[in-house]
């Protein structure tokens, strides 16, 4: 299993670490994100969706559970995969999250699930676990200047993460040695 830890300063930093995964995703792949309220879970799966460029605006998926975004043609004219996102917070078990019938989609697009963990792990050995961490008593808007530096600890489960090298993809988001 693969670990790396990375700072994040603001919400467009928080975006950036998306769009840097975004670049090594593939259909098949599951992300669970772990963090509290205002964490950055939400913020994270933006800079992915743009990155991958699918269908929609990107928001919390509370109270619907689920949203299914359609990939968009990329400048290149191809197409990657489609983003399914969830928000497990709501549910109650396992058996909420079968009927979510999320197998069905694993293979065709990214999958995140925000709250996931203890979940979500049932649907693939491999998956990338992302947990997001606030200061605690910071503020809930990112870009708030009390909010304070949030962290992502990414790791990698499976064989699928085995040779990813984590902390090459999430180089660019590192402040440079001085």
């Amino acid at each position: 299993m693969t670990e790396v830890r990375v700072d994040l300063p603001s919400a467009e930093a928080t975006r950036a670490l998306g769009a840097a995964l975004a670049r090594v995703l593939r259909a098949g792949d599951l992300l669970i994100l772990t963090g509290d309220l205002g964490a950055g879970k939400t913020t994270f799966t933006q800079g992915l969706g743009t990155a991958l460029h699918v269908r929609g605006q990107i928001a919390s998926p509370t109270f619907i559970v689920a949203r299914e975004h359609a990939p968009l043609p990329r400048p290149d004219g191809s197409l990657g995969p489609g983003l399914v996102h969830v928000d497990a917070y709501r549910l109650g078990g396992l058996d909420d999250l079968d009927a979510l019938d999320l197998d069905a989609s694993l293979d065709e697009s990214v999958t995140v699930v925000e709250w996931g963990r203890g979940l979500a792990e049932t649907l693939t050995e491999d998956r990338l676990e992302i947990e997001l961490v606030r200061p605690r008593g910071g503020a809930l808007d990112l870009d708030h200047p009390e909010a304070g530096v949030r962290h992502a600890t990414l790791r990698g489960v499976g064989a699928r993460w085995a040779d990813v090298d984590l902390d090459a993809v999430v180089a660019d988001q590192r402040p440079a040695d001085t």
